[in-house]
């Protein structure tokens, strides 16, 4: 059974989130913002870092000027390290001199003394960067190409990248779109909560996450937090054509008077960061609570998009205690009703908030996955796991759920965690509990199956 704190603390919750939900119930639809919202007043926020203090830099990016539609980037510091070379035998680093070369004299007869290496890779590299003007973060200058730039030497601001060849100079990191949850009316993004699992993530699986700022109900009902998920993964692939028309286009440059043309177009909407580090046809969708029932439909979407969708390639999701519902109870459903944190009662309020009123039904395609003729066909599905908690009055259809990707033979396993309550690892205050870490190493190993390039769960 959960502790006695927790107990204590999801009494706590419910009451607030009760009173929370029967004011958004109760507000006018003229007060409504057709902007939308992505974050609550009463939320705690954290700030956008671009430091690698702890091993991850961030930044927010507003990517759609008619909505408030909005991304976070957790960008691990791993990316920053040179790409190993192909073959067997590897590149002597030019910052490691053995004391063997120390000793050996120079081309003009003086001896050798290595010089001390900055954080810019070796010295001669970086006296050549300090000797050049310095160009935009995205990429476009006369002399300096395919650099890694810091905003100084010490200070860990990532500054970006060069487009002619970051390429050849870049790690790629394979790509994660995160969907908090929040039951549709509440959570951010932003959240210290969120950010502090974003980062568990990005770490653990050595990936770039996005994490996406949808907008919430009930300002904006279905299918607009739908339409947010999608959006992002087609902004992702727009990000990645960019990128390769920047790296095509310097070179042309050197050719044309209309440089103010191309530089006007690639620095205006390359997103220098995953330009220079994300892969997205290593791309898995990750969903939270409510945000698990959004990665499922946009996977379905990617799956009917195809080829349309490319370079972005969606290869697995992992729904975490997913928001799911139907109209016919299951076991849990009846027996855990009054559970933890989000008991049935209030989780039907949260939908009667998000579902149009002449559109609402428990078997909606948004909140049931098992209703008939559903689109597109299970097999055409990615590999999905599915993380469930004992004491979550959901987790029945969730299994069910995955049960049927099975019978397709869908890669669908699922992990169900012991005296877990619903958002046991992502909840701020259960966030440092042993469960949570060993739920996050528990995703990061199945998700290393899919995001690898040589076909073993740790390593790329």
């Amino acid at each position: 059974m959960p502790s006695v704190a927790v107990k204590l603390y999801s009494v706590f919750f419910k009451f607030l989130l009760k009173h929370r939900l029967q004011n958004r119930i109760q507000t006018r639809p003229d007060e409504f913002d057709p902007f939308g919202v992505t974050s609550r007043p009463e939320e705690t926020i954290a700030a956008a870092n671009p430091l690698f203090d702890d091993g991850v830099a961030t930044k927010d990016i507003h990517i759609d000027p008619f909505t408030s539609l909005s991304i976070r980037i957790f960008l691990p510091e791993s990316a920053l390290n040179a790409p190993e070379p192909s073959g067997k035998s590897r590149a002597r680093r030019p910052d490691l001199i053995s004391t063997a070369d120390s000793a050996r004299p120079s081309p003009n007869g003086s001896p050798f003394h290595p010089s001390r290496r900055s954080s810019y890779g070796n010295a001669a590299v970086a006296n050549t960067l300090r000797a050049e003007p310095r160009r935009n973060s995205y990429g476009f200058s006369n002399d300096v190409e395919g650099l890694n730039l810091m905003a100084g030497v010490g200070s860990g601001v990532y500054r970006g990248y060069s487009p002619a060849n970051s390429a050849k100079k870049s790690r790629k990191l394979p790509v994660i779109l995160q969907f908090h949850g929040g039951g549709w009316v509440s959570g951010s993004n932003d959240s210290v909560a969120n950010d502090c699992f974003c980062r568990r993530i990005a770490k653990l699986c050595d990936v770039i996450v996005l994490a996406v700022g949808y907008r919430l109900a009930p300002e904006n009902k279905y299918p607009a937090a739908f339409e947010d998920g999608l959006k992002v993964l087609n902004w992702l692939g727009k990000q990645a054509n960019l990128a390769n028309l920047s790296m095509g286009g310097a070179t042309e440059l050197k050719k044309t008077d209309n440089r103010h043309i191309v530089d006007t177009f690639g620095a205006s909407m390359v997103e220098p960061w995953l330009a220079a580090h994300g892969d997205p046809s290593r791309c898995v969708l990750l969903g939270v609570s409510c945000g698990a029932n959004i990665a499922d439909y946009v996977a379905r979407k990617a799956v009917e998009a195809g080829k349309l969708l490319e370079p972005v390639k969606v290869v697995a999701q992992v729904l975490m205690y997913p928001f799911f519902v139907g109209s016919v109870p299951t076991h849990s459903e009846i027996k855990l009703a009054n559970s933890y944190f989000y008991d049935k009662a209030m989780c039907m309020l949260a939908w009667k908030l998000f579902l149009p009123e002449e559109e609402f039904s428990l078997d909606h395609p948004a909140a049931n996955p098992l209703i008939p003729d559903r689109q597109p066909p299970l097999k055409l599905m990615p590999p999905t796991l599915t993380v469930v908690a004992e004491h979550d009055w959901m987790r029945d259809r969730a299994i069910a759920y995955s049960e049927e990707l099975r019978k397709v033979n869908v890669d669908a396993p699922v992990m169900e965690y012991k005296d877990a309550v619903h958002e046991f690892a992502t909840l701020d205050m259960l966030l440092k509990t042993p469960q949570a870490q060993a739920c996050a190493e528990d995703i990061a190993i199945w998700v290393k199956k899919y995001i690898s390039l040589r076909g073993h769960e740790f390593s790329y």
